[in-house]
């Protein structure tokens, strides 16, 4: 009997990887260049800054919850939490503090290098997964998170003359901005080892912990907005200047699709393949961002740049040869002969 052809079989994992390549690259592309606008660039004839970070985060999560629930009844799938909701609410609160710091970030350092620094949450990631989840990690692990720090320290530390925010107060704002992002990979890194304990812990689907976890960060990002007094303030500064609303709109919208593009990747292909596009995604952001916003980028950056990325490219070269070696070891001992 005739083998079935592979060719078809081959031609629909390429037409699979392209849909995830490019829904994940393009979302999250103009996710970053959104984000530097809304947070970098001045609005209307008064050039006056948007500066509610935690507006930002409430509609982003608004939306995602809102599709979320959509997906859930949709597809027939159970509304009820699978866990406790406190413990959605504890990934909701270190959700919230990771987007304010990231966004608070971009005010007073640019975006390739908080970009650049996000490569770096591998360090809080092994911190937290030894703490929560007891993990062991092996010494390449640790060199190749010494390579990216070192890399990433080259990045924020050597910035290219002229890259002006207009937020800046000369070095104590690079600390602060760099304080921001030390809380941002922290945070980060809790968020996504927490969200592992979970999926690990509770037989749960990924829409259902993406809607109570936005779900709960609607409602305490609105309970920080009033205690703030920002939200009124927010509202009327998007009514005033429509292109903010615009932008707004768009960024929680592409925030959202990246949400489903994300999960569907890592179903399909695996966390290695999406490392691999989040890598090149930062890469071409960086690029992007320095060719739209006009960032110059020192000798000491580029070559910080080259050692972060080479870092994780290699990481991903090593973990595809484990991968293909293993099971080539398994076949070999199938067939050695043996006797019992």
């Amino acid at each position: 009997m005739a083998e079935p052809p592979l060719l078809p079989l081959k031609e629909n994992k390429i037409a699979k990887g392209t849909f995830a390549v490019v829904g994940i690259m393009s979302t999250l592309v103009i996710y970053g260049i959104l984000q530097e606008k809304i947070m970098r660039v001045p609005y209307g004839l008064n050039k006056e800054f948007f500066s509610y970070s935690l507006f930002l985060v409430f509609c982003n999560r608004i939306t995602t919850s809102a599709v979320s629930a959509g997906v859930l009844l949709a597809s027939k799938k159970a509304l009820d939490p699978v866990a406790p909701l406190y413990k959605y609410g504890v990934v909701s609160v270190s959700n919230i503090l990771t987007t304010t710091c990231q966004y608070e970030a971009l005010k007073y350092v640019s975006f390739p290098v908080q970009t650049l620094a996000k490569c770096a949450k591998m360090i809080p990631v092994m911190i937290w997964g030894a703490i929560i989840m007891q993990k062991k990690y092996q010494g390449q692990d640790y060199l190749l998170a010494f390579l990216v720090t070192l890399g990433c320290s080259l990045f924020i530390l050597y910035q290219g003359a002229g890259d002006i925010s207009p937020f800046n107060r000369g070095r104590e704002s690079t600390v602060w901005g760099v304080s921001l992002m030390i809380g941002y990979l922290g945070f980060d890194g809790f968020t996504s080892t927490f969200q592992d304990k979970l999926f690990k812990g509770y037989d749960m689907e990924i829409h259902n912990q993406i809607f109570y976890t936005t779900v709960c960060s609607c409602l305490l990002s609105f309970i920080g907005l009033i205690l703030q007094g920002s939200l009124l303030m927010a509202i009327d500064f998007v009514s005033r200047h429509h292109d903010c609303f615009f932008d707004i709109a768009l960024l929680s919208t592409v925030a959202t699709a990246s949400q489903f593009f994300i999960s569907y990747t890592i179903r399909t292909f695996g966390a290695l393949t999406f490392a691999t596009i989040m890598t090149t995604r930062q890469l071409v952001s960086i690029l992007l961002s320095c060719l739209w916003f006009g960032h110059p980028l020192s000798w000491e950056q580029c070559i910080g740049a080259v050692i972060v990325f080479g870092s994780l490219y290699a990481r991903s070269f090593l973990k595809t040869k484990e991968k293909a070696v293993a099971p080539s070891l398994e076949m070999a001992e199938t067939k050695a002969p043996g006797g019992s």
